[in-house]
C-alpha cells in the first residue's frame, strides 16, 4: 500500500497514544515504514480473539470450582498456555501435565510438583491450590 494509504481508524491502540509500524511504498516506489493507529478489521479480529480468551479463562474456572478439572487448568488458560508450552516449562511430558489436571491427582501432588507449577504462574502455592469465585 502506499505511505498515505496507511490506516488510521479508530482503534485500542489509538487510545493507548500507540501506533503500529507498518511497510508502505513511498512517491518514489521505495518501501519504507508508516505508522498506523489502527485498522478496522484487524481490531475487530483482536477483540473477538481476546473475548475467546476470555472465555476460555472462565469456563475453567467454572470446572475448577466444580471439581471437574485442576486449578492448573485455570492458570494455563489465564496465562495462554496449551498443554505443551506448560510441559515445556515444568520440565514434564505433556500426558504428566494432563494427567495433573485430574482433580484426584492434583490433589496428590508434591510440594515441589506444586511449587513447580506455582513458579511457572508465578503465584504461591496457596494460589494455585485455591480457586475462587474472585479469581
Amino acid at each position: 500500500m502506499k505511505e498515505n494509504e496507511v490506516p488510521q481508524d479508530k482503534s485500542s491502540l489509538e487510545s493507548s497514544n500507540f501506533k503500529e509500524l507498518c511497510y508502505a511504498v513511498n512517491d518514489k516506489g521505495e518501501y519504507t515504514t508508516a505508522s498506523s493507529s489502527g485498522w478496522t478489521p484487524k481490531t475487530i479480529a483482536l477483540n473477538n480473539a481476546i473475548q475467546e480468551i476470555n472465555e476460555r479463562v472462565e469456563e475453567a474456572k467454572i470446572r475448577v470450582i466444580n471439581n471437574e478439572t485442576s486449578p492448573i487448568e485455570y492458570y494455563m488458560e489465564l496465562h495462554k498456555m496449551d498443554i505443551g508450552i506448560l510441559a515445556s516449562y515444568v520440565g514434564l511430558w505433556q500426558w504428566r501435565v494432563k494427567r495433573h489436571l485430574k482433580p484426584k491427582v492434583f490433589c496428590k501432588l508434591s510440594q515441589k510438583m506444586l511449587q513447580k507449577y506455582a513458579d511457572v504462574f508465578e503465584i504461591t502455592i496457596d494460589q494455585l491450590n485455591r480457586i475462587e469465585h474472585g479469581n
